[in-house]
């Protein structure tokens, strides 16, 4: 997310990036999603290597890239990764601010794609954004470790100002309540069925829409110039909110992410229903772009 790094002096040190594992975008011609899992995780492995293992103290992840595009891991990352950390003593920190609480179709992200994380950090969907409230899980060989510091110390050297507040964890409690008592993962695996399908039904063969991706009700269409070799428009084109903003004119409020991604990420209590009037104002939307764009030459038909 440049915007994100670019007035606040980062990326900061002791902070390494590996590859975003994006099959769409990442991978070599003709290289399968499994290959292209190993090619990271050997990536991974190489740069443990060359840092030293001893000084790299843990792997951030979100089981899908939220923000970042609605990226979803190629078939087998998230195993080959975990292995290389296991073999090498390195943290899994999953971030489950987005996926958490249902939106993949399970509890947690992690379930989804078979993740075994030591720490997971959440918000969000946790107080259903009425209060804010975020949350870090910790396994127990972390707790150890803050126990036995805490003991060595005499306290918990750390903030205390606003942890625990008692009207947001109350609302926070009640709101995971009324999770359970909607079956909140049952809806959003029969509604998110029918949207994953829907969308791929609508978009994946329109002339703008290079790739369709999404899980349980998070997905993504995203814009290109050129279908056949997955290649973007100018980011002076703004073709991502100019859908946006067609999008309004047709009742739907979309948001534009990079590459012109377009992201769908409903209430999870929303019905096929919504789903359908959602997926056809959107495409009315689309269409109005398309004639646009054809006009001013930017497409390859």
């Amino acid at each position: 997310l440049p915007a994100n790094h670019k007035m606040f002096d980062l990326p900061i040190a002791g902070i390494i990036h590996v590859s975003t594992p994006h099959h769409y975008h990442g991978a070599k011609p003709g290289e399968t999603e499994e290959d292209f899992a190993t090619r990271l995780a050997t990536e991974l492995e190489e740069t443990i290597l060359r840092e030293g293992p001893e000084t790299v103290a843990a792997f951030f992840a979100e089981p899908v890239m939220g923000a970042g595009g609605v990226m979803l891991p190629p078939a087998t990352y998230f195993e080959k990764i975990q292995a290389v950390l296991r073999k090498y003593d390195v943290l899994f920190v999953a971030d489950e601010v987005i996926c958490g609480f249902g939106r993949t179709g399970n509890y947690w992200g992690c379930q989804t794609y078979n993740i075994t994380p030591d720490i997971i950090t959440c918000a969000k969907a946790l107080s259903a954004s009425f209060l804010p409230i975020s949350a870090i899980i910790i396994n127990d060989k972390i707790f150890q470790g803050l126990a036995d510091g805490s003991a060595t110390i005499g306290t918990w050297g750390h903030g205390f100002t606003y942890s625990g507040h008692p009207v947001a964890a109350a609302v926070a409690l009640e709101t995971l309540k009324i999770y359970d008592e909607l079956n909140i993962v049952e809806h959003v695996r029969t509604v998110g069925g029918h949207m994953q399908k829907l969308l791929r039904e609508r978009f994946e063969g329109h002339p703008l829409v290079g790739e369709v991706r999404g899980i349980g009700m998070v997905a993504a269409i995203e814009l290109v110039a050129d279908k056949a070799n997955h290649k973007n428009f100018e980011p002076s084109a703004k073709v991502g909110p100019r859908l946006a903003k067609a999008g309004e004119a047709e009742g739907v409020i979309l948001r534009g992410l990079a590459n012109d991604t377009i992201a769908f990420s409903p209430p999870l209590i929303m019905t096929t229903d919504e789903v359908d009037a959602m997926v056809d104002r959107t495409a009315r939307a689309l269409d109005a772009v398309t004639v646009q764009l054809r006009r001013e030459s930017l497409t390859v038909v």
